[in-house]
């Protein structure tokens, strides 16, 4: 006999807004049926246990003191579980009051299914079309990773994944169910081992899907009732690298069921690697197009710079071609890197005409060594000048059109409490030249939520809230909030077409606006050189170089040795888990940085250096960095008394 006919459990992190609607809904659902409901907090940081505990005294709240992913969370929640049938849910949905019901009589009628699932709903009422699908055999897994899915969703061949070509209203068998919602009886639990420990967050469910399956039972898709899921908020609302996570849990995934297939193993790692390097792509859209189209005006003004000189396009000898396009193409990529045009904020003219002159000094040292292709001096120099003239007028035009394509809406947000932007908010309704459309405020506690505008979540997900929301302006309001604290908000986000604004009164902001518009320059505040893709550049080289002269030195490998660094120490500086020269780890935050050997914070003399002094020391390094200041750091540690 079972004390409860349905045991929930639910895994929380970060959404204790969605958790809220979602047992509240639980609550109404339960109708006569008897259930319990579990929730394991994932060491959230937006005091979710603490908040929700008073309003849902009937809930068994587990805090958990790290995160355990998705798979192993739920395994402990199954430990505490003491119903016939185990509901495993999302806090991000909402159930109906008939949910329940109908999913206990199904499962009571239809004891060959192992589990099963409702229809999902998005939040516009949609279908959610993940929410049954395939297994990812080789055939699913190779046109799901090479698009073929996408380009035929409704065909049996091509779109077995996500199985688009079945229909949304009939209740059917299906291969596998989203971990969303997943309706298991607890004997099959038991008897399969719950969920895969090796899978963190994504593919877990697949994979319970694939060994209840290979045990003998049907899983099933129940079109009579309905939920709405508020897809991916905990993952929005995380720190961790999505994609990657999700390719490596397809990864472990295709290796722990088909390992007998090399031949889909390796289709397998190919398309993964495709489609992260897409995905990943996806991020610099701006930054790709500058590239692409200062090649190609590169390559035309070579053309018409040899045509000039040599009054042919092709004017140098035949054994040139194709190595001085691709010489010429490589240095002024990478130089375009180094001085910061590409990957930062491009559309600098300044950058770009800096860049180019470069490139025209490195091509005509470079002949001075290849003297077979010192071709003509003024052929490159029209070259380069036709370049510069090109180039900077695209980013003008560029820049013209962004600008005429948002027109002049702003949609902003506010990052601090609304005691802090009360006033700016007053401001901004009384008097508004610029369409400005304020779409809610960012802060670490909700609570203070006695405003016109909503909360959309906390600073730490800034990133997901400027993407979903489609917010270009962030206004930070708080006065007491540090350089370091400012620094690090403007260091998570990767969208690049949010300004970001200190601005503590109206007139702030638009001055703000203004210096903006005038530099074309993505964010008005300042930020750490070392997250600048050609200082990591730099710093990667000066590890590698460094690390490698000092592990076949005696003598400084000696003195290193006796201030408590190894050999082992340095290899892995040359292998890039650790920087020979970084920041000290505190609380294990280390900014998103890997952790340096040698720090500021050991040049002290004091001893102990306590934390607070540590963190300053960290964002001096991390907001200055530059070789010199590594060889500095370097050298003083190695002169550096007992």
């Amino acid at each position: 006999m079972y004390d409860y006919d349905i045991s929930i459990i639910i895994v929380n992190y970060n959404v204790r807004d969605y958790l809220y609607k979602c047992l509240k809904s639980i609550e109404e659902a339960s109708q006569n049926l008897r259930v319990e409901t579990i929730v394991v907090d994932n060491n959230s940081d937006d005091n979710s246990v603490e908040y929700l505990k008073p309003h849902f005294p009937k809930v068994q709240f587990i805090a958990s003191k790290e995160n355990l992913g998705f798979g192993r969370a739920n395994n402990l929640g199954f430990t505490y579980a003491k119903g016939k049938y185990y509901l495993i849910l999302n806090p991000d949905t909402i159930l109906q009051e008939n949910t329940l019901t109908t999913m206990y009589n199904y499962m009571e009628e239809h004891k060959e299914v192992g589990v099963s699932i409702c229809k999902v709903l998005n939040a516009d009422g949609s279908f959610q079309a993940a929410c049954k699908r395939g297994f990812p055999t080789p055939w699913a897994s190779f046109t799901k990773l090479f698009g073929l899915q996408a380009l035929f969703p409704k065909s049996k061949l091509f779109g077995r994944y996500n199985q688009a070509y079945m229909p949304t209203d009939e209740t059917q068998y299906v291969e596998a169910v989203i971990g969303a919602f997943m309706f298991v009886h607890r004997d099959v639990i038991n008897e399969v081992g719950g969920f895969d420990p090796d899978f963190f967050m994504y593919g877990e469910d697949l994979d319970l899907c694939y060994r209840i399956h290979k045990a003998g039972y049907k899983n099933a898709y129940v079109h009579t009732t309905s939920i709405i899921h508020y897809k991916g908020e905990s993952s929005k609302r995380s720190s961790m690298d999505n994609i990657k996570i999700f390719y490596e849990a397809m990864e472990i995934f295709a290796r722990k069921h088909y390992a007998n297939s090399n031949l889909f193993l390796l289709f397998m790692k190919l398309g993964i690697k495709l489609r992260t390097f897409i995905a990943y792509l996806s991020k610099y859209k701006r930054d790709i197009l500058l590239v692409t189209i200062d090649s190609i005006f590169l390559i035309f003004s070579l053309l018409l710079g040899t045509y000039i000189v040599f009054g042919r396009f092709l004017g140098f000898p035949d054994y040139a071609y194709p190595t001085v396009f691709i010489v010429i193409l490589s240095i002024s990529f990478i130089n375009m890197v180094l001085v910061g045009e590409y990957f930062e904020d491009s559309g600098s003219i300044a950058k770009t005409v800096f860049g180019n002159t470069i490139s025209f000094m490195a091509l005509s040292t470079l002949t001075y060594f290849f003297p077979a292709y010192r071709f003509s001096r003024g052929a490159l120099l029209v070259t380069i000048g036709l370049t510069i003239i090109l180039s900077v007028t695209f980013r003008i035009i560029l820049n013209v059109l962004f600008k005429a394509g948002k027109g002049e809406s702003v949609r902003a947000i506010f990052i601090g409490s609304p005691s802090t932007f009360q006033q700016l908010l007053d401001d901004f309704r009384k008097s508004n030249p610029l369409d400005i459309f304020l779409a809610g405020f960012v802060n670490d506690d909700s609570n203070e939520s006695d405003v016109a505008i909503p909360w959309l979540g906390r600073k730490n997900h800034l990133n997901e809230i400027i993407k979903e929301h489609k917010i270009n302006n962030v206004i930070i309001t708080d006065p007491k909030m540090s350089s370091e604290q400012i620094m690090r908000i403007i260091s998570i986000p990767s969208n690049k077409k949010a300004k970001f604004h200190l601005a503590h009164k109206y007139e702030d902001f638009i001055a703000s606006q203004l210096i903006n518009n005038i530099t074309f320059s993505q964010k008005s505040l300042p930020r750490y050189n070392i997250h600048l893709l050609r200082f990591r550049i730099y710093k990667r080289i000066l590890d590698i170089l460094v690390s490698f002269l000092l592990i076949i030195s005696i003598i400084p490998l000696f003195i290193l040795s006796k201030r408590g660094i190894k050999f082992s120490d340095l290899m892995k500086v040359f292998i890039g888990k650790y920087s020979l020269i970084g920041i000290k780890e505190i609380n294990n935050d280390s900014l998103g940085m890997k952790q340096g050997l040698i720090t500021l914070a050991d040049l002290s003399s004091i001893g102990t250096v306590p934390a607070e002094s540590i963190n300053e020391l960290n964002e001096y390094y991390l907001k200055n960095y530059s070789i010199s200041l590594d060889l500095e750091i370097l050298i003083k540690f190695m002169l550096k008394s007992e």
